[in-house]
């Protein structure tokens, strides 16, 4: 996958939430021993990077299927927003619903839809949509990937001098600073 420099998404991306959660060796810990809040929280911190790194449009879909509340989307970044289906309804239904909808949107002409998943019949009936599929590892590889490329970007940035603010600005910036503290 290929890193956009504009802020125009270019993907939707649904992610499967518990089903990534369950394929996740970290995930899965985080989930048996600090319960599902913790493992969700873990993975939105883990996909942010990721989504904002590709500019992706990226939304978590988590069930509420065995809860009585009616469903709701948190948006966590402008590239992050968490889906909680209504009460009865699936993260499958609620991505495939995304996926027949997305084929009647005028955005299939300049946006992909990609559901990253494990579930075997989720992936079939997706593809089926015209929708790309990653499997949970892949999407664990990629998420790998931009942390890496970030990570190398920064070591790349050249550090500011340390001590005084004043060091830390541009020499423009400086030079209008000494004006105005010296009165020129």
């Amino acid at each position: 996958m290929k890193r956009r420099s504009t802020t125009t998404p270019e993907a939707i991306f649904l992610v499967d939430g518990y089903n990534i959660v369950g394929a996740w060796r970290e995930l899965k810990k985080a989930r048996d021993k600090l319960g599902l809040e913790e493992a969700r929280r873990k993975l939105v911190e883990m996909l942010m990077g990721f989504a904002s790194y590709h500019g992706y449009n990226l939304q978590i879909v988590f069930d509420a299927q065995y809860q009585d509340t009616p469903g709701s989307r948190e948006v966590i970044t402008k590239f992050v927003s968490v889906y909680y289906t209504n009460a009865g309804q699936t993260a499958d239904t609620y991505i495939e619903k995304t996926c027949a909808d997305f084929r009647q949107d005028l955005r299939k002409f300049d946006h992909r839809l990609i559901v990253a998943t494990n579930d075997t019949a989720q992936k079939l009936t997706v593809i089926g949509y015209g929708a790309e599929w990653l499997s949970a590892e892949r999407l664990a590889n990629e998420v790998e990937l931009a942390a890496m490329s970030t990570r190398s970007k920064q070591k790349l940035v050249p550090k500011k001098p340390s001590g005084r603010l004043m060091n830390s600005l541009d020499p423009e910036s400086q030079a209008k600073l000494d004006r105005l503290r010296y009165g020129k």
